[in-house]
């Protein structure tokens, strides 16, 4: 019996670890977008309250642009990583029925 033929029977669920992870990883930049600042004088306040270091406004104005560039790109990755796993999915089981007739001629 060849490798595709075991494969196929084997269970593929993901454990409760990896289904957290997942929505942790969507929830982080999600929050951080929601819940930017809308000007760079309030983020320099935040910074200011939260760590004792008061940053000037250009430099509050590059960390939002950051925040907002950074939090926007973490999205698209997430939501591209799926995508790209079910066309692999697809060519996979493209050629898991390839190897199966395989399986069944032999």
């Amino acid at each position: 019996m060849s490798h595709c033929c075991e494969s196929a029977s084997k269970d593929k669920s993901k454990p409760l670890t990896h289904k957290v992870r997942g929505f942790l990883a969507w929830l982080l930049p999600s929050v951080v977008l929601v819940m930017m600042t809308k000007c760079p004088a309030c983020l320099a306040a935040y910074v200011a309250l939260w760590t004792g270091l008061g940053p000037s406004l250009s430099a509050a104005t590059n960390l939002r642009r950051a925040m907002i560039l950074l939090g926007a790109l973490s999205l698209l990755f997430l939501s591209v990583k799926p995508l790209s796993r079910k066309t692999a999915s697809c060519n996979r089981f493209t050629n898991f029925r390839k190897e199966q007739n395989k399986c069944k001629t032999q």
